[in-house]
């Protein structure tokens, strides 16, 4: 099994990888497009804890750990907003515990 969740706007050109600074995307999916994705997120969840996510011209590949924060938001203002957030923190090497 791969460990590439890919966006239905993929068609494997060259990517850019992307492992530091600033990048940010949104994307509009329908249903299907989205039950899909989050599907092929999940079973890369469960499997491991190295996904990459991909868009058609660029890539992400993370090394997270547990756990993984999910943050839930409801707005109603102008209209009702249900927004839903998974935070993944990368992995680290050892604790934060030393002696000086």
């Amino acid at each position: 099994m791969s460990d590439r969740v890919t966006l239905p706007e993929d068609r494997d050109r060259d990517r850019r990888t992307i492992t530091d600074g600033f990048f940010e995307r949104e994307v509009y999916l329908s249903r299907q497009e989205t039950a899909a994705f989050l599907r092929e997120l999940a079973d890369q969840l469960e499997a491991d804890t190295t996904v990459t996510v991909a868009g058609s011209t660029w890539e992400i590949p993370f090394e997270y750990r547990d756990p993984v924060e999910v943050e839930i938001e409801f707005a109603s203002k102008r209209e009702r907003e249900l927004e839903i957030e998974l935070e993944f923190t990368e992995r680290g090497d050892g604790s934060d515990l030393s002696v000086r």
